[in-house]
C-alpha cells in the first residue's frame, strides 16, 4: 500500500456526545457519511467509557447540557484530560454565557458551535479543527485585524474576552475607567456589536 493510500485509509475518529437521541443519530450519520469514524455517547459517563475503549479519539464533539446537568459537557472536558484523552474539543451550546465560554476556553476548547445549527455546519467545524489546525487565538486575531483595532484596543479586547470588567482592565492598564469604557465603545463599534455577549459570540461562536 502506498503512503497516500495508507493515509487515505486512516479515518479520523469523532466522539459525539449528545443526549437527544434523534439529534445524536442524525449528526452521527452525517459524520459517517463525511468519511469519519463516529462513536456515539448520550452522557459524560458513556463518553468516558467509549474514550477508554477506543484506540484513538481524534476529536470530541459535545453538547454543554447533557440530561439534567447544565455543565456536564464542560466537566467532561476535564475528565477526558484526566484520563489521558488529548483530542481537540468542539463545544455545542444553546446557552452561550460568558462564564461557560471562559471555562471551555481554559480547558482548551478548539471551537464553539451555537444551536440551532445544521449538520453541514458541524462538519465544517470538524474539518476546520482537524485539518486547518487554526487555534482560536488566530481566528480572534483575524477578527481584530478586519475591525482595524489599534494595539491598545487589541489589548483591551483580549482582557474583555478574559472576562475582566472595565474597572479591572483600568487598574491593570493604569488607565481611568472612563478611558477604558471609551476604548470598549470603540471596540464594539468597530466590531459591529452592542454588548459583551455579542462580542464573545463574534470571537468564539461559529
Amino acid at each position: 500500500m502506498t503512503r497516500a493510500a495508507s493515509a487515505e485509509a486512516k479515518k479520523h475518529t469523532i466522539l459525539l456526545v449528545e443526549d437527544e437521541l434523534d439529534t445524536r443519530e442524525l449528526l452521527g450519520r452525517a459524520i459517517r457519511r463525511a468519511g469519519y469514524e463516529c462513536v456515539l455517547a448520550s452522557s459524560a459517563a458513556e463518553a468516558l467509557s467509549a474514550a477508554r475503549a477506543s484506540e484513538a479519539i481524534d476529536l470530541v464533539v459535545t453538547d454543554v447540557v447533557l440530561g439534567s446537568e447544565s455543565r456536564a459537557g464542560l466537566e467532561l472536558m476535564k475528565a477526558l484530560r484526566a484520563h489521558g484523552v488529548t483530542a481537540k474539543v468542539v463545544i455545542i451550546t444553546a446557552y452561550a454565557d460568558v462564564e461557560k465560554l471562559k471555562f471551555a476556553l481554559n480547558e482548551g476548547a478548539a471551537h464553539f458551535l451555537e444551536k440551532p445549527f445544521r449538520a453541514p455546519q458541524l462538519l465544517q467545524a470538524i474539518e476546520r479543527v482537524l485539518l486547518s489546525g487554526r487555534p482560536l487565538d488566530h481566528a480572534v486575531d483575524e477578527i481584530f485585524t478586519r475591525a482595524q483595532l489599534t494595539e491598545k484596543e487589541r489589548t483591551v479586547a483580549r482582557l474583555l474576552l478574559d472576562g475582566l470588567s472595565s474597572s479591572e482592565i483600568a487598574a491593570l492598564e493604569q488607565n481611568s475607567p472612563k478611558t477604558i469604557r471609551q476604548h470598549v465603545t470603540q471596540i464594539y463599534l468597530k466590531c459591529g456589536v452592542a454588548s459583551r455577549a455579542q462580542f464573545f459570540r463574534l470571537a468564539y461562536l461559529r
